[in-house]
């Protein structure tokens, strides 16, 4: 089996970022897979690269990106100044789904958020997401609170 490697994003490794984004019947919606990159993309990675509580993660496999993920890491004053780590944008080559890769990058983000400090770790997910839920509950995580969202783009 080839070794997956974990690593943060590049530059690089934005386009193939953006086409798993893009391979999702929710990101065929709403992400823009045409090229040259949308100028919003390379502008989030540069913003992303910079902020030293972001880590834009890849997997990469015999030289190719198969995952991505992204983790933010939040400081907060409640529960006693507890940090948080958020898991966003999890996405896995079509190929590679199924194949236990998500229960891997999962062990990985968690295990990077332990190393930061966090005593908590927090997704968001869209509630059409069925097979995700049952996913993320199969990891341990529970539906403890609501989440609401308000869209600004309009």
């Amino acid at each position: 089996m080839p070794e997956l490697i974990f690593r943060r994003a590049t530059r690089a490794d934005l386009e193939a970022i953006v086409d798993m984004l893009v391979d999702d019947y929710i990101g065929a919606k709403r992400e823009d897979g045409s090229r040259p990159l949308n100028a919003r993309y390379v502008a989030a990675f540069a913003a992303i690269e910079a902020d030293p509580n972001q880590f834009l993660a890849v997997v990469e496999e015999d030289g190719e990106i198969v995952g991505s993920l992204q983790l933010t890491f939040i400081p907060g004053i409640a529960r006693l100044g507890m940090w948080r780590g958020q898991i966003e944008g999890v996405r896995i080559k079509t190929s590679r789904r199924g194949s236990g890769l998500g229960h891997k990058m999962f062990d990985w983000a968690i295990a990077q958020c332990r190393a930061k400090g966090c005593e908590l770790v927090q997704l968001a997910m869209d509630k059409t997401r069925t097979d995700t839920l049952r996913f993320y509950e199969s990891l341990g995580f529970k539906a403890s609170h609501e989440g609401l969202k308000l869209d600004l783009s309009k």
